[in-house]
């Protein structure tokens, strides 16, 4: 699918969300649509850069830009929209419980994710789960520390950030 395709479908689909057919909010979808897809643009081998025949020993591989695997994204949709359900009603069942079960605590979550998108999606869909917040990413930026409302078990916890958020933001962009 071409870039223009693919911002008319994701203006579409903001369209679709809002519900008002005005040419307007077509025109703020069609800019969300350009936003998001200029991040989702990302270097990989191809066409561009340095190198190529010819090129002596040292010299980088070609470049091109390739999308990220947009096919994948209603499937992340759904997961995240699951979690942001059941957090947000464990944190309304604790809130109206005589006694709530916070058991809060830092963890520090080793990261797969190495480029700065990556990073960022997973500090921010972290922080958007009720109950959950991205606090700090360490010098070397292998390792994020979160903030948990529930941390009975903190091994599980993290199993849960990497095997869910970590793993499908980078099924997205590799």
């Amino acid at each position: 699918m071409n870039r223009i395709a693919t911002i008319l479908l994701l203006a579409a689909v903001w369209v679709g969300l809002t519900g008002v057919l005005s040419l307007p909010n077509l025109a703020v979808g069609i800019a969300i649509g350009w936003l998001v897809l200029i991040p989702a643009l990302r270097r990989g081998p191809g066409v561009g850069g340095q190198g190529g025949p010819g090129a002596g020993p040292g010299a980088q591989a070609p470049r091109r830009w390739r999308l990220v695997r947009l096919h994948r994204l209603p499937g992340f949709g759904l997961f995240f929209l699951g979690q942001l359900v059941l957090s947000s009603l464990r944190i309304a069942r604790d809130t109206i419980a005589p006694r709530p079960r916070l058991r809060p605590g830092i963890l520090a979550v080793p990261l797969d994710a190495e480029s700065d998108g990556e990073i960022a999606a997973l500090a921010t869909l972290v922080t958007l789960t009720p109950g959950t917040l991205a606090l700090d990413l360490s010098d070397d930026r292998r390792t994020l520390y979160v903030h948990a409302a529930y941390l009975e078990d903190p091994e599980q916890a993290k199993r849960e950030i990497k095997h869910g958020f970590e793993r499908r933001i980078l099924e997205l962009t590799r």
